[in-house]
């Protein structure tokens, strides 16, 4: 029983995070993030294109001109980094043009990671 238990334990803490809210609420959550970023593969606004974002690393869109501080912010944006980020963008990366004040409510910033996994 012990080794059942400790298999399960290595499944459920190996296995890739993920975001725990719903999709569909996410993306009208998002509607406070289209201003500045397209879900859209290659379309950059103000913002990069967050098509694909989750898995990937940070500052890595070459066409788009990211700030001196996101360059020097080198973070693979999974699930636990973006939750954390979307707290308070400018709290995270000092100096980020990033205006957007954050998500607060934890289950905005689930639902909103939701629908940004299945950006793919």
């Amino acid at each position: 029983m012990r080794t059942v238990i400790a298999c399960l334990a290595v499944l459920v803490l190996t296995a890739p995070a993920r975001a725990e809210g719903d999709p569909a609420l996410g993306k009208a959550v998002f509607t406070k993030c289209a201003a500045c970023h397209s879900v859209i593969e290659g379309e950059n606004k103000i913002g990069p294109s967050l098509h694909g974002i989750v898995g990937r690393p940070s500052h890595s869109i070459e066409s788009f001109n990211y700030s001196e501080p996101m360059k020097a912010y080198s973070v693979t944006w999974d699930v636990p980094t973006l939750d954390h980020y979307l707290i308070d963008p400018r709290g995270t990366v000092t100096g980020t043009r990033m205006i957007f004040a954050g998500l607060k409510k934890d289950e905005d910033r689930a639902n909103v990671i939701a629908y940004l996994e299945t950006l793919k």
